[in-house]
C-alpha cells in the first residue's frame, strides 16, 4: 500500500510538471527603485530556446555592459521519459543618471518560430541610497552564506624552474581547479612579466587541456588556462604578479520542502530531476604570485663570440655555388637549430672578402611554440655578389652559446668555403664593396672623368627677372595665393567645427578600418577581438553617420534612422540582422570559424550598400 501511495504521488507531480511546462514565459526583472549613480542589472529571461533577441531602446540610463547571454538547464520526467528544459537570460548592466520615473519598452525574442514580447520595466530613480528590494537582499544573503568556497574553485600558478639562469627558458602554467560546473570565465588582469621576454604557448583557447587531479584526497577538474615561455633578461629576484579572472559557476539549489520525514521522500525529492535549479554565481579568483630567482651567467670561461644564446643548439651552413662569374649572385645560409631563446638571437659575425658585395641577411624563422616550450630554427640567408675574379675563401664562423644541460659555454664552428670566381662578360666592375658595410666603397680608375656632353643652354649677359614683362605678374601671384589659402582654410575650419558633419564624413572610413582589423583577427583566429571589431564597425557606422550617441543606440533607433534617410526596408532588415548575428555569435558555443567569415562578409555588404543608398 505504501508503494502504491508513492506511485500515485509520482504520477501527480509528473503530471503537474508536464502541465506547467507548456507556455513560453518571457519576462523582465529589475529593481523598482534605484539611486542616482547606482549600477544595477536589467535581466530578460525566457523558458525556451531563444533566438533573435531584440533589445529595447534604453534612452534614460547609461548602458555599461550587455546584453550578455547565459543559459541554464533543468531536467524533468514525463511519462517515465527524461526531458530537458532550457532557460535563456539576457543581462544588461545599467547606471542611473537623472532623477525621475522611467519606463523601458518591452524586448522581443523568437522561440520555436514565434515572436514573444516581455513586459515593460518601470524604474524610479531617487537621490541618496535606494532601498534594496527583499528579493535582492535574500540573494545577497544566500551569496554571503558562501555557496562557492576557495576549496571549490581556485587558480594556481607554477613554473618549471624557479631558479633558472638568465636567458634560460622557463614555462609558467596557470591552472584552474574546480569542483563545480563552470559556465564561462574571463581573464580580467594578466600577470605582469616585467624583466622577462615571454611567448604564449596556448594558441587555441577554445580547446583547453583538461584532466582530473586529486589534492589532499579531493578530486578536481583541472584546465590549463594560460601557459607561456619566459626568458629572463636580467638576474636577481623577479616577481610575477597574480593573474585575476572572473568565473561564472553554476550552483545547484534545492527547494526547501517540509512535511516529509520519510527517508524515501527525502532522497526522492532531493534527486536532480525534482526541485533542483541551477543558479549562475560570479566569483573573482586570483592566482598566487611567482618569485623567480634568476642566476647570472658565469663570467668564467665566457667566449668572445658569445652573444646571449642560452639553451641547447646546433648550427649548419651551406652555399649554393662554389664556382661562378663576376656580378653573378650566390647565397650563403647559416642556420641555428635547437631549444631556447631563438627569437632573441642576432646574426652571426661572418667575415667576407672585400671583393664581395654582401646584402643584409634575410631572417627566416621556423619556430614552434608548443606545450613543452619554444624550439625550432632560425636561418640567416646572405645574398653575395663577387665583383672581381679570383680564388676566395669565406672563413669559418664560430658560434658560442651557454648550454643549460651542462651549465657550461660551448662553441660551434662552420667549415670554410672555397669560392672560384671567373671573369664575366662585359667590362671590369668599377665598384668593390669594402667588407660587409656597403656604405663604404673604393673607387677604381676614376683619375680621369668623362667629358660632359649634351646640348648647353646659353642666355644673354646681364639678363635679370626684374626687367622681364612677366615680373609684375610674379609679384601679384603670392598675395593672390595667400588670399585663396585663407579662404580655403576658413571654410575647412567651419566644416571641422561641425562635429556632426565630420563624423558623417569619417563614418565609412572608420568602419572600413575596423573591418580591416577584424579581418586580421579572423586570420589569427582571435575570436573575441574579431567580434568586438565587427560590432564596433556596425554600431559605430550608425552612430557616426547619423550623429547618434553610442549610449542611446538600439535596434529601434537604427531602424528609425535608416527609414528617415529613405533606405529600403530590405536593406534595413539586413543591417539589423547583421547586428543581431554579431551579438549572438559572440556568445554562442562551438566552432565559429565559418560563422566569422559569414558575418564578416555580411558586415561589409550592409555598410557598402547603405553607403550607396545614402549618396
Amino acid at each position: 500500500m505504501k508503494k502504491f501511495g508513492y506511485s500515485v504521488l509520482l504520477f501527480f507531480f509528473t503530471w503537474v510538471s508536464v502541465a506547467s511546462g507548456q507556455d513560453v514565459d518571457f519576462r523582465v526583472s529589475v529593481r523598482d527603485v534605484v539611486a542616482v549613480g547606482d549600477q544595477f542589472r536589467l535581466i530578460y529571461s525566457v523558458n525556451g530556446q531563444a533566438t533573435g533577441f531584440r533589445s529595447p531602446a534604453i534612452k534614460d540610463f547609461t548602458v555599461l555592459a550587455g546584453p550578455s547571454q547565459s543559459t541554464s538547464t533543468s531536467m524533468q520526467i514525463i511519462n517515465n521519459q527524461v526531458s530537458r528544459s532550457v532557460e535563456y537570460t539576457f543581462t544588461y548592466i545599467l547606471q542611473a543618471t537623472t532623477e525621475g520615473t522611467f519606463t523601458i519598452p518591452p524586448a522581443s525574442v523568437n522561440v520555436d518560430g514565434k515572436t514573444y514580447q516581455s513586459n515593460p520595466a518601470t524604474i524610479r530613480v531617487v537621490k541618496g541610497n535606494a532601498p534594496a528590494p527583499q528579493q535582492q537582499q535574500q540573494q545577497q544573503q544566500q551569496q554571503q552564506v558562501g555557496d562557492i568556497t576557495d576549496k571549490d574553485l581556485f587558480v594556481r600558478a607554477s613554473v618549471s624552474n624557479s631558479n633558472p639562469y638568465q636567458g634560460e627558458q622557463v614555462i609558467a602554467t596557470y591552472k584552474i581547479y574546480t569542483r563545480v560546473p563552470v559556465a564561462e570565465y574571463s581573464i580580467t588582469k594578466l600577470p605582469s612579466t616585467a624583466g622577462f621576454w615571454s611567448q604564449d604557448l596556448i594558441k587555441d583557447m577554445t580547446k583547453l587541456n583538461q584532466y582530473r587531479e586529486t589534492i589532499n584526497g579531493v578530486e578536481y577538474v583541472v584546465a590549463e588556462i594560460k601557459k607561456e615561455a619566459l626568458f629572463a633578461q636580467k638576474s636577481g629576484t623577479l616577481t610575477i604578479d597574480p593573474l585575476e579572472m572572473d568565473v561564472v559557476a553554476q550552483i545547484q539549489r534545492k527547494a526547501n520542502r517540509r512535511g516529509f520525514n520519510d527517508p524515501f521522500f527525502d532522497s526522492f525529492f532531493n534527486d536532480s530531476f525534482f526541485g533542483s535549479t541551477y543558479q549562475n554565481v560570479r566569483k573573482t579568483i586570483r592566482s598566487n604570485p611567482l618569485n623567480i630567482n634568476v642566476k647570472p651567467l658565469p663570467a668564467a670561461g665566457k667566449p668572445s663570440e658569445f652573444a646571449g644564446a642560452v639553451g641547447s643548439f646546433s648550427i649548419s651552413s651551406s652555399i649554393d655555388k662554389e664556382q661562378l662569374k663576376t656580378n653573378e649572385a650566390m647565397t650563403l645560409k647559416f642556420t641555428v637549430s635547437g631549444r631556447g631563446n631563438l627569437k632573441l638571437m642576432e646574426k652571426p659575425n661572418l667575415v667576407f672578402p672585400n671583393d664581395f658585395e654582401v646584402y643584409d641577411p634575410r631572417v627566416t624563422d621556423n619556430i614552434t611554440a608548443a606545450q613543452n616550450g619554444v624550439s625550432g630554427s632560425r636561418t640567416f640567408e646572405y645574398l653575395i655578389i663577387p665583383r672581381n675574379p679570383g680564388d676566395f675563401t669565406i672563413k669559418s664562423v664560430r658560434y658560442a652559446y651557454f648550454d643549460i644541460g651542462s651549465g657550461t659555454y660551448k662553441t660551434l664552428s662552420t667549415p670554410d668555403f672555397k669560392i672560384k670566381v671567373e671573369k664575366g662578360s662585359g667590362g671590369e666592375s668599377v665598384v668593390v664593396g669594402a667588407g660587409v658595410d656597403k656604405e663604404d666603397f673604393k673607387m677604381i680608375g676614376t683619375d680621369i672623368r668623362h667629358i660632359k656632353t649634351g646640348r648647353q643652354e646659353l642666355r644673354p649677359l646681364n639678363s635679370y627677372l626684374i626687367s622681364s614683362p612677366l615680373f609684375p605678374l610674379w609679384m601679384a601671384l603670392p598675395p593672390v595665393l595667400l588670399i585663396a589659402f585663407i579662404l580655403v582654410w576658413k571654410n575647412e575650419l567651419r566644416r571641422r567645427n561641425d562635429l556632426a558633419l565630420m563624423r558623417n564624413r569619417k563614418a565609412t572610413r572608420v568602419a572600413r578600418k575596423r573591418l580591416k582589423a577584424a579581418e586580421l583577427f579572423m586570420k589569427q583566429k582571435n575570436q573575441e577581438a574579431f567580434w568586438v571589431e565587427v560590432s564596433n564597425a556596425l554600431w559605430g557606422y550608425i552612430s557616426d553617420k547619423f550623429n547618434i550617441p553610442r549610449a542611446t543606440l538600439s535596434m529601434d533607433s537604427v531602424n528609425e534612422a535608416l527609414k528617415n534617410k529613405n533606405v529600403k526596408d530590405e536593406l534595413i532588415d539586413q543591417f539589423i540582422t547583421a547586428l543581431n548575428n554579431c551579438e549572438f555569435a559572440r556568445f554562442a558555443p562551438g566552432e565559429k570559424s565559418q560563422v566569422m567569415e559569414q558575418l564578416y562578409s555580411e558586415a561589409i555588404d550592409v555598410i557598402t550598400n547603405t553607403e550607396q543608398q545614402l549618396k
